[in-house]
């Protein structure tokens, strides 16, 4: 069998050759619950997983739900999260997140993207971690690096991340 010619057929060549290279890929982010992930993921803005990693065990242990962070000191929670990077934009959108969660969500992440999206701190790539991740749904976490090599393989030449994400979700089933 030659290359495949179209997008959408070198979107399936590739998907299959890193599912027999990472047959077992998993989320770095360190995380027990919806929570934690989303939490996570905030942080992870401008940082490495391994500093979030780094962050997150002291941050869960005294933050352990949505109701104790929305209530904290945020000069706490910036003290916590110092080391990842824009500490106090990370804080207020974590605390916000907090809030809007108890308030709107019961205190539970929502699993639509369209509700993820309208968290403090959260845009489509976040919404997409958690969506993926957590509740094993489809989501494509589209961010600088994936349209980047996106456009690098041939399978766009779109710049706009959400219609990267679009274009690309019509090249495989949502399973995958």
């Amino acid at each position: 069998m030659g290359k495949p010619r179209t997008p959408a057929g070198r979107a399936r060549e590739i998907a299959t050759r890193l599912e027999v290279l990472y047959p077992s890929a998993e989320c770095e982010l360190t995380h027990s619950n919806a929570y934690e992930l989303l939490a996570a993921t905030i942080l992870s803005a401008q940082c490495t997983d391994v500093r979030v990693n780094m962050v997150t065990p002291a941050l869960f242990a005294r933050f352990p739900d949505p109701w104790s962070l929305a209530s904290a000191d945020p000069s706490e929670v910036e003290t916590l999260i110092r080391s990842s990077g824009f500490y106090q934009s990370k804080a207020k959108n974590l605390m916000g997140m907090a809030k809007n969660l108890i308030e709107r969500f019961g205190g539970e992440v929502p699993s639509e993207l369209s509700d993820l999206v309208t968290l403090p701190g959260v845009g489509r790539k976040t919404g997409n971690v958690v969506r993926s991740v957590v509740f094993d749904l489809p989501g494509l976490p589209v961010d600088t690096h994936v349209g980047r090599l996106s456009r690098r393989l041939g399978l766009t030449k779109l710049e706009d991340p959400v219609k990267v994400e679009l274009q690309l979700n019509d090249y495989l089933p949502p399973a995958e």
